[in-house]
C-alpha cells in the first residue's frame, strides 16, 4: 500500500513518460543571421543584393545564396562589367568575402574600379516649392487632363523598385576609397599566374577551368563556407565574380569555331560550380560573351545550367544609338531565366520590355516606354500613303465592275 501512495504523491513531472501527451508547439525554424542578407518572402531562401536595386526586383528580391547568375555580355563588355563591379562593391560594403577570377584583366584592377557607396547620412537637398500667386488662374496650375475613360487607369511606373529597401546605392562617377576596399577579404585568381599543363588523360574540362574550380573548392573548405561546417564562429557569405568565361583567353574555342572542339568544357565547369555552391554559403556572378558564340543550342545549355540568366544589348555602334525613340536609354535587357527554388512555379517579371540607362552617377533598369511619334513629316507621309492606297483600290474596283459589264 505504500508504493501506490508514494507514486500518487509525486509531482506530475516525475510520472511515467507514457502518460505524457505527444503534442508539441510548432515553432519557426531558426534562420541563419548574416549581415547583408535577408530571407525571401516567397520561398524562405536566403538572399543577397546584387548592388543594383532594380535588378534585385527583377530577380525576385535578390540573388539566392547557392545560385549562379549568368550575364550575357554586351558587345563592348561595358555594362556587364559594371554590373559585376556593383555586385562586388555590395560585398565590400556588407563585409562579405570576395573571390574574383579573370583571364584578361588583373583582379586587382577590377577591384580598384569599384564604385563608391552613397552614405545614408548625406542630406539630399530638394528644390523648394514656389508658393502660388493669388493672381494666377487655377486652370493654368492644373495638370493636363486626359479623356475621362483613361482617368481611372493606374499610372505606369518606369522605375523598378520594391517597397522595402535592400542593398545600397553607389556613385559610378567615383571609385571606392582604398580604406573601405582593403577592409574586405578578397581571394584572387588571375589565369596568367596559374600556368596550366596539358593533361595526358582525356577530360571534358579545360585545365584553366579545372584549376579555377579547384581554387574555389579550396577557398570554400579553408574559410568555412560549407553549410556542414561547424557553427563555432560567425558565418559569412562568399561572393564569386567570374569574368568573361568562354573567351579565347581562358583557352576556350567556343567563340572561334562553329563546331568547337571544347564544346563541353564550359558546361562541365558550370555543372561542377553549381554543385559546389549548393552546399556552401556562396553566390556567383558569371559573365559570358554570348554574342561571339555561334552555336545557339550550346548557349541554351549554358543558360540552363545557371539559375538566373540575363542578357544585355547595348545601343553603342547600332542604329538605335541615333534613333530619337531610344534617346533616354543605353540598351535593352532580356531576362532569359529565373530560378525555381523551393517552389513549383517561379515568379516571372511582370514586364518583358526592359531597358537600362547609365545616368551621371547611377545605373538603373526601367520599363521600356517609347514616346508616340507625332512628327508632322510622318503624319503627312502616312496620309499620302492612305490616299494612294484608296485611289488604287477604287481604280481596281471600277475595272472589275467594267469587266463584269462586258461579260454580260
Amino acid at each position: 500500500m505504500a508504493a501506490p501512495m508514494s507514486s500518487a504523491g509525486k509531482p506530475s513531472a516525475e510520472r511515467s513518460p507514457f502518460n505524457t501527451t505527444s503534442f508539441q508547439k510548432k515553432t519557426r525554424s531558426r534562420l541563419i543571421s548574416i549581415p547583408g542578407t535577408r530571407p525571401s518572402v516567397q520561398n524562405g531562401q536566403l538572399l543577397v543584393s546584387t548592388g543594383v536595386t532594380s535588378l534585385d526586383y527583377l530577380l525576385g528580391g535578390g540573388l539566392a545564396v547557392g545560385t549562379v547568375l549568368l550575364i550575357e555580355e554586351d558587345r563592348y563588355d561595358s555594362y556587364s562589367r559594371m554590373i559585376l563591379k556593383y555586385f562586388l562593391a555590395e560585398g565590400v560594403v556588407c563585409r562579405h568575402e570576395l573571390f574574383v577570377a579573370a583571364a584578361h584583366d588583373n583582379p586587382d584592377d577590377i577591384l580598384q574600379e569599384l564604385p563608391a557607396p552613397i552614405l545614408d547620412d548625406v542630406a539630399i537637398h530638394k528644390p523648394v516649392e514656389q508658393p502660388r500667386l493669388s493672381c494666377e488662374p487655377q486652370d493654368s496650375l492644373d495638370a493636363m487632363k486626359i479623356a475621362w475613360r483613361y482617368q481611372n487607369l493606374p499610372k505606369v511606373q518606369s522605375a523598378l523598385a520594391s517597397s522595402s529597401r535592400f542593398g545600397h546605392y553607389y556613385d559610378v562617377s567615383k571609385t571606392m576609397e582604398p580604406e573601405i576596399r582593403q577592409a574586405a577579404k578578397c581571394h584572387r585568381f588571375y589565369l596568367p599566374e596559374h600556368p596550366t599543363q596539358s593533361s595526358p588523360t582525356h577530360s571534358t574540362m579545360l585545365q584553366s577551368y579545372s584549376a579555377l574550380l579547384k581554387s574555389l573548392q579550396e577557398v570554400i573548405h579553408r574559410e568555412g563556407f560549407e553549410v556542414a561546417a561547424p557553427m563555432s564562429k560567425s558565418r559569412n557569405i562568399l561572393r564569386i565574380g567570374l569574368h568573361s568565361l568562354g573567351s579565347v583567353l581562358w583557352g576556350d574555342d567556343l567563340c572561334c569555331h562553329d563546331n568547337p572542339s571544347n564544346s563541353h568544357a564550359l558546361t562541365t565547369f558550370l555543372y561542377g560550380l553549381r554543385a559546389l555552391l549548393r552546399s556552401s554559403l556562396s553566390v556567383a556572378v558569371v559573365t559570358v560573351p554570348s554574342h561571339l558564340i555561334q552555336d545557339r543550342a550550346l548557349m541554351g545549355s549554358i543558360t540552363r545550367l545557371c539559375d538566373n540568366a540575363i542578357a544585355l544589348e547595348s545601343f553603342k555602334g547600332s542604329e538605335r544609338e541615333t534613333n530619337p525613340l531610344y534617346k533616354d536609354y543605353h540598351g535593352l535587357l532580356y531576362v532569359r531565366q529565373v530560378p525555381h527554388l523551393n517552389c513549383l512555379a517561379s515568379k516571372l517579371p511582370d514586364h518583358k520590355d526592359l531597358a537600362f540607362k547609365l545616368k551621371r552617377k547611377q545605373f538603373t533598369i526601367e520599363r521600356l516606354h517609347l514616346p508616340p511619334d507625332l512628327s508632322e513629316t510622318v503624319s503627312r507621309v502616312s496620309r499620302g500613303e492612305l490616299a494612294g492606297a484608296a485611289t488604287v483600290t477604287s481604280a481596281c474596283g471600277s475595272g472589275t465592275s467594267g469587266n463584269k459589264h462586258l461579260d454580260f
